[in-house]
C-alpha cells in the first residue's frame, strides 16, 4: 500500500505531488463510500482523534467530525471557553493533559501563525493543521484542488485565480501551493494594500482588475475579506470594495465563456460575490463542502495508517 512522505499534516509547503495524488485516489474511493446508503467503515475504531479548536468554526470542525465518525473514530472535542486555557493554561500543557489521557491524533485549529508546527515539536501525537493564524489550511487547499480536478479531470493546466484578501488569508497560501504543484497556472487579484509583499516570490500573476482577472481564468476562487485579522482600515469602505472585487451575475455575463466560480466559506452574500452568483450553475460550492468530507477521510485515514504500522 502507497503510504505519504510525511507524519503529519502541518502544511501543503510539506507534502510532494505525489502524496496530494495519493490523498486524492483515497478520497475518491471514501467519496463512493459517503453516498452509499450505509456511510460508514470500521478503519479507524481503533484510533483516538482530539478536536482541538482555540478559535470559532462551523464548516472545519463539522466536516472533520462527520469525517472520523465515518471512519469509525473516537472523538474527543474541545472547546476552550470551557478549559483551562482560560485559566492560564498553555497551549502545550493543555495537549499534553489531552494525549496522556491516551489520543492519537490531534485536529488543530489556532490563531497563531505556526502553532501546528510548534506543537509538533513538543508533542508526541500526530498532528493535523486545521488552519493556523494567516500561514496555511491545508485541508481546504486539497479540497479546492480536488474539486477542480473533479470539475475539469486534471488541474494540470488550469488557470487559477484567487481574488481577495490575500494578505491575511491561509486558505490562499496553501492553494497558491497546492495548485502549483499539480501544475496550474496561479493568479491573485485584490487592492494591493491586500496583496502581501512576498507573493511575487511565488510565482504567482499578481493582477488588481477583477474583469481583466476573470478574463484570464479557468477558476475563481473568491475569499471573504478577513475583517477580524485585521487592525486598521485595508480600503475606504465595504462598498468600495464590493464595487471593485464584488462577484456578480453581470460581470461573469460580460465574458466569452462560463468560469467556474469557488468560495472557501464563510460567504459574505453581497461582498464578494451576490447571491446570485453563490447560487448559480457555475458555481461549486456545495461540491466543495462535499468533497471535504472525503478528503479529511483520506488524510486521517493516511495518516492513521501510519501510526498503525
Amino acid at each position: 500500500m502507497s503510504t505519504l512522505s510525511v507524519n503529519h499534516l502541518l502544511g501543503i509547503k510539506y507534502l510532494n505531488k505525489k502524496d496530494i495524488e495519493l490523498i486524492f485516489s483515497t478520497a475518491d474511493h471514501f467519496k463512493k463510500v459517503i453516498n452509499r446508503p450505509i456511510k460508514k467503515v470500521p478503519s479507524l475504531r481503533d484510533i483516538t482523534i482530539a478536536n482541538l479548536f482555540f478559535e470559532s468554526s462551523t464548516r472545519t470542525k463539522l466536516s472533520f467530525e462527520i469525517a472520523q465518525k465515518r471512519l469509525s473514530a473516537d472523538i474527543i472535542n474541545f472547546s476552550e471557553s470551557q478549559s483551562s486555557v482560560n485559566k492560564g493554561e498553555t497551549l502545550i500543557d493543555t495537549v499534553n493533559n489531552i494525549i496522556s489521557m491516551k489520543v492519537d491524533m490531534v485536529v488543530l485549529r489556532h490563531p497563531k501563525p505556526g502553532s501546528a508546527d510548534f506543537l509538533k515539536q513538543h508533542v508526541n501525537s500526530t498532528i493535523i493543521n486545521a488552519g493556523d493564524g494567516a500561514n496555511e489550511h491545508p485541508t481546504q487547499a486539497l479540497l479546492d484542488s480536488y474539486s477542480i480536478k473533479q470539475k475539469f479531470g486534471s488541474v494540470q493546466g488550469k488557470k487559477i485565480v484567487i481574488v481577495g484578501d490575500i494578505l491575511h488569508s491561509r486558505v490562499a497560501l496553501s492553494n497558491i501551493y497546492a495548485l502549483q504543484l499539480l501544475g496550474a497556472e496561479v493568479m491573485i487579484c485584490g487592492p494591493y494594500s491586500l496583496i502581501p509583499k512576498y507573493i511575487q516570490d511565488l510565482g504567482v500573476i499578481v493582477e488588481t482588475n477583477l474583469l481583466n482577472a476573470l478574463k484570464w481564468c479557468d477558476v475563481a476562487n473568491m475569499l471573504r475579506v478577513q475583517n477580524e485579522r485585521m487592525d486598521f482600515s485595508y480600503f475606504p469602505s465595504v462598498r468600495d470594495y464590493t464595487q471593485q472585487y464584488g462577484l456578480t451575475m453581470p460581470i461573469l455575463n460580460q465574458l466569452n465563456k462560463k468560469i467556474v466560480v469557488m468560495h472557501p466559506g464563510p460567504i459574505n452574500r453581497g461582498v464578494e460575490l451576490t447571491s446570485e452568483v453563490a447560487d448559480s450553475s457555475q458555481a461549486i460550492i456545495l461540491d466543495q463542502v462535499e468533497n471535504g468530507v472525503a478528503i479529511r477521510m483520506a488524510v486521517t485515514y493516511l495518516l492513521a495508517s501510519k501510526i498503525k504500522s
